[in-house]
């Protein structure tokens, strides 16, 4: 059987996860009367939630005589690192471009990290049937970011396809219109190379990715890169930065990937991915050999993490209240567990034995690490977070941010406006249309709590991505914060008739209902000092009534922000529960 591996690259929202959808179903995955959800992929809570992909997911179909690996990969900046270790499981990518947007940050970076492999890129321009598609324009675009980006004459010449992952169609040319998946499909199969199938050699396989199943335990996943692997084979687990920790074991299980599931196999050769189950300690970048020649392989080098917040254990007066897993012990075992399937996450102890410091790829990153941990029952509280600097050369440098904002002509004032009191240098300027395209370089601490007012300038039609850039010199202070905070005055419930009193004094975060205590923070005042508000307070029941004392009390919505947007806003350690 002829087989090929690709891994599915784009930026965030570009439309990978509903390609890789319409490929099963035109694969043959699904029955023809089986009600399928939309974004099959996306399976856990929160990518459905917030409409992304977190995590690397791994997936076959098969083509005629053809047996296509398929790696879907994050499309988000944060999680750049899933989409680092995943590229060596491959030996081609499919790029999908937007037709109106073009390349963006996500969709550089990740084709860059491709290049480097010497991966062959078939590109695809999707979303051809958007009415402000500029389609000509998008494969000038593409082609000058392969320049840029240094690519080889061949990778140049890549081909292109012109797709609409939400109607399943494909065609070779712009003008024509396809009828489903074929062009593409031929395209993967006459361009990727098969993966070379030397199974004479000793077994070695590196393990780019780690799963978990509560019955089998951790399960590696990765190429064989040669050899041949049997069920209940005596191996080897290895790793080229820790020679001295190499183990014996046994491969217990072995799984194919089979549309969305895992079949069990005997047996497995070269240049196929798989999973394998019935090793304890296994980690992403181990090498599993054969028992009689132990030679790890270097694992990629994974881009360096640029922010960093501390965990610590919640020490709020409403401490225990709600979560099952509060102690230090708990919290350092959960944090220092996520270190091994997430490789751009780095967890460090500190002076005190309650707190830990973690730091991961941005605000994102770290949303969802704090999201899923509350989710699982464990309660501890953050701080605001921090940019990592370096000194290089005896300089002290701060990480920049390439920055590229898609907005409504009128409102370029004000986003160049903003943007450079956060520090940040306007790079290049395109009108499209009756928007303008602007890029810029920042400094990432600039960009903390601007979404939010970056929304409100361009009345939600602006479109931000970023992502990281280089270290440059450290640009000075930016101020991040222009408001101050609602503060309780006592422990209590908060009431209706309390909080109606105040939320003339700014936003409020809070409803009628809530728990609070003295000093916590209730909303947001536009003033620049702290305003102590009491929300607790009742009205005074007497025997006197005058007109209009009891008129029912209008209450302004309260303002809840995303988990990523309250950590920008953050100026004190926060409580998570």
């Amino acid at each position: 059987m002829e087989l090929r591996n690709i891994a599915i690259i784009a930026h965030v929202d570009h439309g990978k996860t509903t390609m890789v959808d319409e490929m099963l179903k035109q694969g043959g995955v699904f029955r023809e009367n089986q009600a399928v959800n939309d974004r099959v992929m996306d399976s856990g809570d929160l990518e459905r939630e917030r409409g992304i992909t977190i995590l690397a997911k791994n997936t076959a179909v098969q083509y005629g005589d053809t047996k296509i690996n398929i790696v879907d990969t994050p499309g988000h900046a944060d999680f750049g690192g899933e989409v680092e270790r995943v590229l060596k499981m491959v030996n081609g990518v499919v790029l999908i471009v937007d037709a109106a947007e073009g390349p963006m940050p996500q969709t550089r970076f990740v084709l860059q990290q491709a290049l480097k492999l010497g991966h062959k890129v078939i590109v695809a321009v999707n979303k051809i049937d958007r009415p402000d598609a500029r389609i000509r324009e998008v494969i000038d675009e593409v082609l000058e970011l392969l320049l840029e980006l240094d690519a080889t004459e061949e990778q140049l010449d890549s081909p292109m396809v012109f797709c609409s992952a939400r109607r399943g169609i494909a065609s070779y040319s712009p003008d024509e219109e396809g009828t489903d998946l074929r062009p593409l499909f031929e395209t993967i199969i006459n361009y990727i190379p098969a993966p070379e199938k030397d199974v004479e050699s000793p077994l070695q396989m590196l393990v780019s990715s780690i799963d978990y199943n509560e019955y089998v335990g951790r399960i590696a996943i990765g190429r064989i890169e040669r050899g041949t692997i049997r069920q209940n084979q005596e191996i080897v687990v290895c790793n080229a930065l820790k020679p001295e920790m190499a183990m014996k074991a046994k491969a217990v299980n072995l799984y194919v990937f089979d549309g969305l599931a895992k079949t069990a196999v005997p047996q497995s050769e070269a240049g196929d991915i798989i999973a394998l189950s019935g090793i304890g300690e296994v980690t992403i970048g181990d090498t599993i050999c054969a028992v009689d020649c132990v030679e790890p392989l270097p694992f990629v080098e994974i881009s360096a993490p640029t922010m960093e917040m501390t965990f610590s254990v919640n020490d709020s007066p409403f401490a225990g209240t709600e979560g099952k897993f509060v102690t230090s012990r708990n919290l350092r075992d959960r944090l220092f567990r996520e270190t091994l399937k997430d490789v751009s996450l780095r967890v460090s102890e500190t002076d005190s034995t309650d707190s830990f410091n973690v730091a991961g790829r941005g605000e994102m990153h770290l949303s969802i690490l704090i999201e899923t941990m509350r989710r699982e029952g464990y309660e501890f509280q953050v701080s605001p977070p921090r940019v990592l600097n370096k000194t290089i050369d005896g300089v002290l440098c701060e990480p920049i941010e390439r920055v590229v904002i898609d907005v409504p002509d009128e409102c370029v004032g004000s986003v160049i406006e903003k943007m450079g009191v956060r520090k940040g240098e306007l790079a290049e300027m395109n009108p499209m249309g009756s928007r303008t395209r602007l890029t810029f370089t920042i400094p990432s601490r600039g960009l903390f709590g601007y979404r939010n007012e970056f929304l409100s300038d361009t009345r939600g039609e602006g479109i931000m991505a970023s992502v990281f850039d280089r270290y440059q010199p450290f640009k000075g202070e930016v101020r991040r914060r222009n408001t101050g905070s609602l503060v309780a005055f006592e422990t209590g419930d908060a009431v209706a008739y309390g909080i109606f009193n105040v939320q003339d004094r700014g936003a409020m975060f809070i409803g009628p209902g809530v728990k609070v205590y003295g000093g916590m923070v209730v909303g947001v005042s536009p003033k620049s000092e702290d305003i102590v508000v009491n929300v607790c307070k009742k009205k005074q029941l007497t025997n006197t009534r005058a007109s209009g004392s009891d008129e029912a009390l209008r209450l302004v919505p309260p303002r809840f922000s995303a988990l990523s947007s309250a950590l920008s806003s953050l100026a004190t350690t926060s409580c998570w529960r």
